[in-house]
């Protein structure tokens, strides 16, 4: 058998493996629809851990101190900050009383660690479910409290929300931010959807007190200054524990960056905690990226050299007009019908882009949380 005859027959699987991800893992997600409400008033702690985030404070927060459900807390963490971030924490305190302050100072033991800032922040919560988000995040909706803890029951300990970035017209940067965001949370809904959540956002998740003391909250990965969102998530996270939340009035949307090279950095921050996930997430993850990866390669490749063209072509027609089919229906969800008509470009762009941080990785660390 020729070489161009194995690559042909590996492209096939390759074809073959992508539909059955996009129609049976990531269709479970797409053609499901948001649970029905019940009424909801157990009382929240919205956590919000902030280092430098006192212009962010000022323009967010009313956001989600008007929030309409009626018992909730809003538990504010000065990490460390050296701007006036605890001088507007406080202002903000002094107007509504459900307005907690937790000032941690820098310790050697923890330096530049938000896991201990944010731990100190749990422990001074005074209700059971926690909802976290960020300084610089606001929430879509006044419903987004009721929206989020309405999952909560006996059963589920963990809500899976969605915490999109907001849209800037002529923007290839903001258009490829938003598609790794929405791929991000196609991902981790569809494979908890499956019985397998392996990750979240802290943009927008939740989770029962007990649960992060019942399981040594953030110690087993406290050195690793990644991950109190992702990496706890795939740490605590059972079949049996948890819900997601994709209804639109649940969203959270927050600035994306504005320069490639900030973005890039944080992606690589975000990368580094990979490492760290159960063994067969990170395999699962792997193969996904590999099957991208191959796909566009090998149908360059093939059609490059005319071998078998025409079954080529119509198994990449085939693959590509899935994928839209899915991410159309997904982006409608998420509030990201615009990136559409971009999807097989902005694929090949941030393919090549995690290939590039990866190495970029192995090379030098990545700068953390400071």
């Amino acid at each position: 058998m020729q070489i161009l005859d194995i690559l042909f027959y590996l492209f096939v699987g390759v074809v073959f493996s992508q539909v059955i991800l996009y129609v049976f893992v990531y269709g479970k997600f797409i053609f499901k629809k948001p649970a029905q409400l019940t009424a909801c008033e157990v009382p929240v702690s919205v956590i919000i851990c902030a280092k430098n985030e006192a212009e962010n404070l000022k323009r967010f927060l009313p956001d989600i101190i008007h929030q309409n459900h009626p018992i909730f807390e809003i538990v504010l963490i000065n990490d460390s900050s050296n701007d006036d971030t605890l001088e507007v924490m406080k202002t903000f305190a002094e107007q509504h009383a459900n307005i907690k302050i937790v000032d941690v100072k820098a310790v050697e033991a923890f330096w530049g660690n938000k896991k201990y800032a944010l731990t100190l922040g749990i422990k001074a919560a005074k209700h059971n479910l926690l909802l976290f988000s960020d300084a610089d995040c606001k929430p879509v909706s006044k419903h987004w409290i009721r929206e989020m803890v309405s999952h909560f029951n006996g059963q589920k300990s963990i809500v899976l929300g969605f915490g999109g970035h907001t849209q800037v017209k002529r923007s290839l940067l903001n258009k490829l931010i938003r598609f790794e965001t929405l791929t991000t949370a196609v991902r981790y809904f569809s494979f908890a959807l499956h019985r397998m959540p392996y990750m979240g956002v802290g943009r927008n998740m939740a989770y029962k007190k007990e649960l992060f003391f019942d399981t040594n909250g953030f110690i087993n990965h406290m050195r690793v200054k990644s991950g109190d969102d992702d990496l706890f998530i795939n740490q605590v996270a059972s079949p049996a524990n948890t819900a997601i939340c994709f209804s639109k009035n649940s969203f959270t949307a927050s600035p994306p960056k504005t320069n490639f090279k900030d973005w890039l950095n944080q992606k690589r921050r975000h990368i580094t905690t990979a490492s760290f996930y159960r063994i067969k997430h990170k395999i699962l993850l792997a193969l996904i990226y590999a099957f991208q990866v191959q796909f566009w390669l090998l149908a360059t490749l093939l059609l490059i050299v005319s071998h078998k063209w025409q079954i080529v072509l119509a198994l990449v027609v085939i693959r590509l007009s899935i994928q839209y089919i899915v991410f159309a229906i997904a982006a409608k969800k998420l509030n990201s019908k615009d990136l559409i008509v971009l999807v097989p470009f902005l694929e090949i762009f941030l393919i090549s882009i995690q290939l590039f941080i990866f190495i970029t990785n192995l090379i030098s660390k990545p700068i953390h949380w400071k």
